[in-house]
């Protein structure tokens, strides 16, 4: 058999070796690179939406709106999310559609073109250098069979058809050559073109996610305007202020109903605030409490001890404590005053610190408190047992440490704090109160036995004005305190 003639440099023979690796490494991005496609691929755009996920997930966000409706707060987070998906979708379809025309298609027409049309041409040249080959061969053994000298050149007729072939065969393999070897050069010089396929896809995936995200941008503050326009929104865990400020109420919606409820069916339950309640009332109540849709009627013939219970929880889960954190120690140090009128005048100073919505909720909460140890005879519940059961849930320390432990240090000053408030409830809030603030309950009024004194302060004063009265008075001592409710009680 002939013996095969290389015809490539070296250089292109290592361009040969590279071609063959180009090819494996683009057919194997092409094919990874088409999977990520969520549209289909080669249908224009109207056809490749109906086919995608997003599109599907928007129409699906829109029907459930529909079927809500706009007076719900979920049908309007339905309706907003549909239209976003819907456009994220179409920004979708854009960027696939330049993908696939932009690096898809020429990565295939690399792969599965340019190249092996290269590789054809050179089998084909090595064809054609075999044949080359061959034809020498055949002329050199003419050339040995004629009995001619070494140093003659064959003769004949057929010595000069077979020098003819040679020299057509060797002819054709230096055109093929010529041709393969532009062919292999221009690849080499447009790598760079192929580079490029690469730079593309990710600019193309950088715009299509700065428009992505600029229509989110766009999107949230709507739908957080939304959350914060709905009324409906849960109390429980939430900071008092922003309860209030959403809800449009000065006391929490939770302390509200659940002291009005108590008024009407609690206060002569023995150890209200003391034992515990069914679990699973207490769980129903919580939730109904938390999204403000309770029907108090429901629950004047309920387990009183589940609506404390609920109460309690309200207030042990606010993040601040009713009574903050920022005076904590000032409402510690006013409870370890030996002087009984200097530590009440103690803590009616840090009452009068109190932010104007803690105050108003803590007062009315004192108020409850008072009112509800008025029949301690019945429930049992002096004011020294309230404060034991609820001061912890009014007033906490800020700490990292172990709670449980410091709450067992810190129990019997909380105590010391809450049940001269409740004791001296009047004093510490003068004014009558209305416990059915919006209307809505039906439940009693607080009177206020010391209302005519007029070292008090008129209950016609703000928040602001109260502050400024008479920073000097000091309480009634207990003796005299407790005789006028003595006094008030037997005169009906």
């Amino acid at each position: 058999r002939a013996e095969k003639t290389e015809v490539l440099s070296e250089d292109l023979l290592q361009v040969e070796k590279r071609l063959e690796l180009v090819k494996q490494v683009t057919h194997s991005t092409h094919k990874k690179l088409a999977a990520c496609l969520q549209g289909q691929q080669g249908l224009d755009a109207d056809k490749r939406s109906k086919k995608l996920p997003l599109t599907t997930l928007a129409q699906c966000l829109m029907e459930g709106s529909a079927v809500l409706g706009e007076d719900s707060l979920l049908g309007k987070m339905l309706r907003l999310c549909g239209e976003a998906e819907d456009k994220l979708a179409q920004e979708l379809i854009h960027f696939e559609l330049q993908v696939e025309r932009d690096v898809i298609e020429p990565l295939f027409v690399l792969a599965e073109v340019e190249i092996p049309n290269i590789q054809k041409q050179r089998k084909h040249l090595a064809k054609l250098v075999l044949d080359m080959d061959s034809s020498r061969t055949r002329w050199q053994q003419s050339a040995k069979s004629s009995s001619l000298a070494s140093n003659l050149q064959p003769s004949g007729a057929k010595a000069d058809a077979l020098r003819e072939e040679m020299e057509e065969a060797a002819n054709r393999v230096e055109i093929c050559r010529d041709q393969l070897s532009a062919d292999m050069y221009n690849f080499v010089a447009k790598e760079v073109d192929y580079a490029n396929y690469f730079q593309t896809l990710i600019e193309v995936q950088a715009e299509y996610h700065r428009k992505s995200l600029a229509l989110l941008q766009n999107v949230l503050p709507q739908i957080k305007a939304q959350q914060e326009a709905w009324m409906e929104k849960p109390s429980f865990g939430k900071p008092l202020e922003e309860h209030l400020a959403v809800s449009g109420r000065e006391i929490a919606f939770p302390v509200e109903a659940c002291v009005t409820m108590l008024l009407e069916c609690g206060m002569q339950e023995e150890g209200l605030f003391r034992v515990a309640p069914s679990a699973s009332k207490l769980k129903k109540l919580k939730a109904a409490l938390d999204c403000c849709v309770v029907d108090v009627q429901d629950w004047y013939s309920a387990d009183p001890h589940a609506i404390a219970g609920a109460l309690k929880s309200y207030l042990r889960e606010l993040p601040e404590p009713l009574m903050t954190f920022e005076l904590y120690e000032e409402w510690i140090q006013a409870s370890n005053i030996p002087e009984q009128e200097k530590r009440l005048q103690a803590l009616w100073n840090a009452c009068e610190k109190l932010p104007k919505a803690n105050y108003n909720n803590i007062r009315y909460l004192i108020k409850f408190l008072a009112k509800l140890t008025e029949y301690q005879d019945m429930n049992k519940m002096t004011p020294s047992n309230v404060a034991i059961v609820l001061g912890p849930n009014l007033l906490w320390p800020q700490a990292d440490g172990n709670v449980t432990e410091l709450m067992t240090t810190v129990s019997l000053q909380i105590v010391g704090i809450i049940e001269p408030l409740i004791q001296h409830a009047d004093w510490f809030f003068p004014g009558d109160i209305e416990f059915n603030v919006t209307g809505n309950y039906g439940s009693p009024m607080h009177v206020n036995h010391n209302a005519n004194y007029s070292s008090m302060p008129s209950p016609d004063m703000d928040h602001g004005e109260r502050r400024q009265h008479d920073q000097a008075r000091r309480p009634l001592s207990v003796a005299t305190d407790n005789m006028m409710l003595e006094f008030y009680k037997k005169d009906g």
